[in-house]
């Protein structure tokens, strides 16, 4: 393995780790290059099928059930790390998401639904790195950290308005733990996911090979290996010179944007009942 992509000796969190998707592959894919991994997720359940396999496979990993978006759960989390064989050195934070029934008019959005994506995606991300980054500076070490945003930060979000402008408020605070951060020797970029294929997806997105020519540039949907990718570039040394960045992975569908249909839903959507269930004002 080149030198600068090694993470040996390094500790590296990572939030959301548990759902077999881009957090599961960040969690194989760090390991195989060396680091000691703390996955962390909200089921326990979850980490015994997706992560503990990878563990059984000799890869270093460490589970860890703690809810990323309390401040119990950030205190757990740090506990492991420092606990982990290695220097803390990296965190991913991938925690976050919406389930289907998040899918609304912005005239429809209530305040408990704005604050619950809020949390999920914007709070979990924000003082899990507070944490990781005060426990790095106080060791005196540099450090990496990559968050999860979404091509929903980066653009419109049609009927998912609160999960867009938080993913959007990722870019931000990432730019600005970038700045602040920088002189201490900690990076802080993003990568911004488009339509990746993962269990979750699949909940509201079908197989349709004619619409994904269609609307991504390179005609077909990202895999979490593809996504994983890109955060392990940024996570490592490869990128020594990179802070403050969002990496848009997704295939150039920002380049064409055209995957909204003449009622402005995705044409990623995969029922028409979903498309009227999320109109109804």
């Amino acid at each position: 393995m080149d030198g600068s992509l090694s993470l040996d000796g390094r500790v590296v969190v990572v939030s959301g780790a548990g759902g077999g998707g881009i957090g599961t592959t960040v969690t194989r894919m760090a390991a195989e290059a060396g680091a000691t991994v703390v996955a962390v997720s909200r089921s326990q359940d979850n980490l015994d099928t997706h992560v503990a396999p990878l563990a059984d496979k000799g890869l270093n990993v460490v589970t860890v059930a703690a809810d990323a978006s309390t401040d119990e759960g950030v205190a757990t989390v740090l506990d492991a790390a420092r606990d982990a064989e290695g220097t803390l050195y990296g965190l991913v934070n991938v925690a976050g998401g919406a389930a289907p029934s998040t899918w609304m008019p912005a005239t429809r959005v209530s305040r408990d639904d704005w604050r619950e994506l809020f949390t999920a995606n914007l709070e979990t991300m924000f003082f899990m790195s507070q944490a990781v980054a005060a426990e790095i500076r106080t060791q005196g070490n540099p450090g990496s950290i990559v968050s999860v945003s979404s091509i929903s930060g980066m653009n419109t979000a049609p009927y998912h308005v609160a999960y867009g402008t938080a993913k959007a408020a990722i870019v931000a605070a990432t730019r600005t733990m970038a700045a602040e951060l920088a002189a201490e020797g900690i990076r802080v970029n993003a990568v911004a996911p488009g339509v990746t294929e993962t269990a979750a997806s699949a909940t509201y997105v079908d197989a349709d090979p004619e619409r994904d020519q269609r609307a991504i540039a390179m005609g077909r949907r990202g895999t979490p290996e593809e996504q994983a990718g890109a955060i392990l570039f940024l996570l490592s040394d490869l990128s020594s010179y990179i802070t403050g960045q969002t990496i848009l992975v997704d295939g150039g569908l920002n380049l064409r944007w055209t995957h909204l249909g003449a009622d402005n839903t995705s044409l990623f959507l995969k029922d028409e009942s979903f498309r009227e269930a999320i109109r109804r004002i």
